[in-house]
């Protein structure tokens, strides 16, 4: 055996070594499937190093509460409106939102400190069960001495078919306990990954280094929401956002930086500048920018949201309200354009949920590309009817690129895989990889890959199946152990891990479906 498998695969491995112990109906079989459970590896990490690195981070919350006191009475010793920064903030402004950061400073260390202890629990306690499993297996298998040869596996008299089964059962423990320790191990790094990364992802203000940016700039655009819904889940720039913004404003000539900071310095409000930004996390050139800003300039944040975000994520969507009669969630939160859906066919009656779905990631990428549809060439535009021409026939257009089928019903996996490449990985710079899900154990395993994605801002299309055919999604939010999934139905609504992992995804389109079978990795 090379290396050391995954947890996931551990996992398996022992499940299958369990079950074939437990039916072991001959002394070699039996033998086999003890030798096949010792031979995985045991859970590896270092559970005192683990421990204190939770102590560590947990040190660290008195002292971030204690940098929100000192912001906090800053702010309310009053402030002049002076103007800061490339980006022109007020004062007052940085200092409130300064004031948020450090609340969320002391959330993320006291979340890490909590992933980090209860991972170093869940281990110690998965390295004891199978410390103990193999000692049993180990006495199992002393039990029963050498493998019989071919003439002694014809026949079994009764005192070793006693010894045998009494074996089995002591192997049947002990690969049980491993099983078991196996399972404990490989859920609890699951959670320490999804629970750190996204931590980490809410570390936003650090995620955007460009020259000439002040704390000040940095700061403000990454703590400016929609003004929509939940302001922590509306946040206009993602973490994958500001990296990107980042490296575009230092790889600008000095033209091209000068036009950019002039755009950001005649901003109307800290939306409309972090729009821009995200215009040019985007990959948009500093022309279409340019005109793109001239669209947006001195608009309503709820102008901008209702143009530039097709998604809002309200406070209360994680809230489980039950199913619909089909087996849908009652809790959705409806995506649309005043009044007319981001849906398949503008109604749909159209098999486009795969143009759909894509159309509607880059929408929430790339605030350019979300104006173009919502605002039409003028970007003024607040039509509803004429949105959704502008929506169908880009639909249309995607579903031809990717090859879709006649009627715009349905496209196959290379073509969902390209329109992703093309479409969405535009605007994020990323190469979308196909993967298919054929078992749970294919979905946890790639689930935290899914969460990391999603935590940073980068859309994450799957394909969820039913007999007959399939239905094409996104991932677009993860929050614990929830996901947050677009239905190009004109919805989002949220699942939990344990769903999505054992195939219970009939809450996020109706009950005709059960697995999720594809899905799309950004690189």
């Amino acid at each position: 055996m090379s290396g050391i498998e995954s947890t996931t695969d551990r996992r398996r491995k022992l499940g299958e070594a369990r079950d074939r112990i437990s039916s072991a109906d001959s002394k070699n079989d039996l033998i086999g499937g003890i030798d096949d459970a010792l031979g995985v590896s045991a859970p590896v990490g270092d559970v005192a190093t683990i421990e204190r690195l939770g102590k560590r981070y947990a040190e660290q919350v008195d002292d971030a509460g204690l940098l929100g006191e000192r912001v906090a009475r800053v702010a309310k010793q009053g402030l002049p409106e002076a103007w800061v920064g490339e980006t022109s903030v007020l004062a007052s402004d940085v200092v409130a939102a300064a004031g948020r950061a450090a609340e969320e400073m002391a959330e993320a260390f006291e979340g890490g400190a909590r992933a980090l202890l209860l991972l170093a629990d869940l281990l110690g306690e998965a390295q004891a069960r199978d410390g103990d499993g193999r000692g049993m297996l180990r006495e199992a298998r002393g039990m029963l001495g050498s493998r019989d040869g071919w003439f002694d596996n014809l026949h079994e008299d009764d005192g070793e078919e006693g010894a045998r089964l009494r074996a089995r059962a002591l192997a049947t423990s002990g690969a049980d306990l491993l099983h078991q320790a196996a399972c404990t191990a490989d859920d609890a790094a699951r959670d320490a990954a999804r629970d750190l990364n996204k931590w980490a992802s809410e570390a936003r203000a650090g995620k955007l280094q460009a020259d000439g940016l002040t704390a000040a700039d940095r700061l403000m655009l990454a703590d400016t929401s929609t003004g929509a819904g939940d302001p922590e889940m509306n946040e206009i720039l993602s973490a994958s956002d500001l990296q990107r913004a980042g490296r575009r404003m230092d790889q600008l000539d000095a033209r091209e930086r000068a036009a950019m900071d002039e755009m950001l310095s005649r901003s109307a409000s800290p939306e409309e500048r972090a729009y821009l930004m995200k215009a040019l996390a985007a990959g948009n050139s500093i022309e279409d920018i340019r005109v793109f800003h001239e669209k947006i300039q001195g608009q309503s944040p709820d102008w901008l949201q209702r143009h530039l975000a097709p998604v809002v994520t309200e406070s209360d969507a994680m809230n489980d309200e039950g199913r619909n009669p089909d087996g849908s969630n009652v809790n959705q939160d409806r995506v649309q354009f005043n009044g007319q859906g981001w849906v398949q066919g503008g109604d749909g009656s159209e098999g486009t949920c795969v143009s759909s779905s894509v159309l509607t990631s880059r929408a929430m990428v790339d605030p350019v590309y979300a104006l173009a549809l919502t605002g039409g060439p003028s970007g003024q535009e607040d039509d509803p009817g004429a949105f959704r021409q502008r929506l169908v026939d880009e639909q249309h257009r995607l579903h031809e690129e990717g090859d879709g089928g006649d009627d715009w019903n349905g496209m196959d996996s290379d073509g969902y895989e390209t329109i992703s490449d093309s479409t969405i990985g535009r605007a994020t710079g990323d190469d979308y990889d196909y993967r298919e899900m054929n078992s749970d154990d294919d979905r946890r395993e790639i689930l935290p890959d899914i969460q990391r994605s999603v935590a940073e801002g980068r859309p994450v299309p799957i394909a969820i199946e039913r007999d007959g055919g399939g239905h094409a999604l996104v991932v677009v939010g993860q929050e614990g152990d929830m996901l947050q999934v677009y239905n190009p139905w004109g919805h989002t609504t949220w699942i939990s891990e344990d769903d999505f992992i054992n195939g219970n995804v009939g809450g996020l389109a109706n009950s005709d479906y059960t697995d999720a079978d594809e899905v799309y990795l950004p690189k």
